[in-house]
């Protein structure tokens, strides 16, 4: 599983026009569900993802974490990060899992950033989706559950 993380001052997701997801101070989350990943790979990004210290303290260094500054969390399913690129020009998605699974632990991830309390919005789930991001920094990071440790 992998989720590219942006901080942002705001973000929204529209489908078909209409907007189905809102934010403000937060991260957009594109989360890519991978062959083989199962809850344990969000049971481990989730919680980094909450916890990790990306935003500026008073200081200007990365010591506040999504939570310390009240942060909002707006999750997309974002299939295409799991693209390999390295043969040719087009990419291949051969390593992303099949729909019902990337749904059903993408659903997965997004309950458990819930229960942390945190506001969670979405996109929607295979689906053609305008993503407005007012990128914060810019801060982007790649999280992959396949570098968890242990």
């Amino acid at each position: 599983m992998k989720a590219l993380l942006q901080r942002v001052s705001q973000a929204a997701v529209s489908v078909a026009g209409e907007e189905v997801g809102r934010i403000g101070q937060g991260l957009v989350v594109l989360l890519g569900v991978a062959n083989g990943d199962s809850e344990k790979d969000a049971q481990y990004l989730v919680p980094k993802i909450i916890g990790l210290r990306i935003f500026a303290d008073p200081d200007g260094k990365f010591n506040l974490s999504l939570q310390d500054v009240k942060g909002e969390l707006l999750f997309v399913s974002q299939f295409t990060l799991m693209a390999d690129a390295r043969k040719g020009r087009r990419p291949s998605f051969t390593d992303a899992a099949p729909p019902d699974l990337a749904e059903k632990l993408f659903n997965y991830a997004v309950g458990l950033a819930r229960e942390s309390g945190v506001k969670v919005a979405t996109g929607r789930f295979q689906q053609h989706m305008h993503v407005e991001i007012h990128n914060d920094g810019p801060v982007t990071i790649m999280l992959d559950s396949r570098d968890k440790l242990g």
